[in-house]
């Protein structure tokens, strides 16, 4: 049985991505700090949830020893500081020790999970310039087998996207104020994502490309919010915050532990997040809408289920 390493399995798309590579076959073994908090990803069969420090090299070239494939999904969307060097250690320096484990290891399947819009050159924006740094040193290593995926803002049933809007949109009064609500995506549904991800897993044709994926439609941030709160039956009324407010609102949010809105955030929503080019098309793949999948999940039978199932998990169970 073949090995593959995820890094970062343990977040929304890496459960979904492990359940469907131990379908497939695959021994998965997954890298995780605190792996008390993830015990219940050992209900998938031939998963292997090993406590390491992904950001020390002795785990890495550790822990990736008899993988013949390695997938990155970390990424964070703030950091504890404000300076860059958070995403910088995230985004940049992981990847480059992951690749050193990998040569030690002669591991040369790499997947790696991008962002749309990722771009060394970015001023801005440091989670979108550290992606892009990223991104462009694993493919700048020769003799590594690299395929990119550059999605769109990802959504599904367990997500931290839709989700906390939906969670905010039930303890707000009836006015709503949202920052960045002229920001554009094209949300991508996270099984869609998982497809095309295993459709280049073991295909050589994929080998240094990278695809920019997002969703059949085109949104904007007041639109997504407007219609979470239609599908969960909310009377709300959205007060789109300009670009002064919306950074001022970065400014006072970041003081608030967990940081739920930062300027960061700011800075990287005044760049769209949809496709100039659509790569989902290239792999004969249709991309399900927001329209087709959320209202499936977003109602109160599933958001009782969901929280017992944090309850359970909480519980260690």
């Amino acid at each position: 049985m073949r090995t593959i390493a995820l890094i970062g399995g343990t977040g929304f798309i890496g459960r979904h991505l492990a359940n469907r590579l131990t379908q497939q076959g695959w021994h998965v073994r997954v890298l995780t700090r605190r792996r008390e908090r993830h015990r219940d990803l050992l209900v998938l069969p031939n998963l292997e949830l090993v406590s390491a420090d992904h950001y020390q090299q002795y785990y890495l070239n550790t822990e990736l020893a008899g993988c013949q494939a390695i997938i990155n999904l970390v990424g964070i969307l703030n950091e504890n500081g404000s300076d860059g060097s958070g995403f910088y250690q995230a985004h940049v320096e992981l990847p480059k020790r992951l690749l050193h484990a990998c040569q030690r290891n002669q591991i040369t399947r790499f997947l790696h999970l991008s962002a749309l819009n990722a771009n060394p050159q970015e001023k801005n924006s440091h989670y979108l310039r550290t992606k892009g740094q990223g991104e462009d040193w694993i493919h700048s290593i020769e003799g590594m087998q690299v395929t990119t995926f550059r999605p769109s803002v990802v959504f599904g049933e367990d997500d931290n996207f839709i989700n906390r809007f939906a969670n905010l949109l039930k303890i707000a009064p009836f006015f709503f104020a949202l920052p960045s609500a002229y920001a554009k995506m094209a949300p991508v549904w996270v099984e869609d994502l998982v497809e095309v991800m295993l459709k280049t897993l073991d295909d050589p044709n994929h080998y240094g490309e990278r695809y920019s994926l997002c969703g059949p439609q085109e949104y904007t941030l007041q639109e997504i919010v407007e219609y979470t709160a239609k599908v969960m039956g909310l009377k709300r009324y959205i007060i789109p915050l300009k670009n002064n407010l919306s950074h001022l609102t970065g400014n006072f949010m970041e003081l608030i532990p967990g940081k739920p809105y930062s300027v960061d955030n700011y800075q990287t929503s005044r760049v769209d997040s949809i496709c100039q080019h659509n790569h989902f098309a290239q792999f004969n793949s249709v991309p399900h809408s927001l329209e087709s999948i959320l209202p499936t999940y977003l109602n109160s039978s599933t958001q009782r289920s969901m929280f017992y199932s944090h309850l359970r998990c909480q519980a260690r169970r």
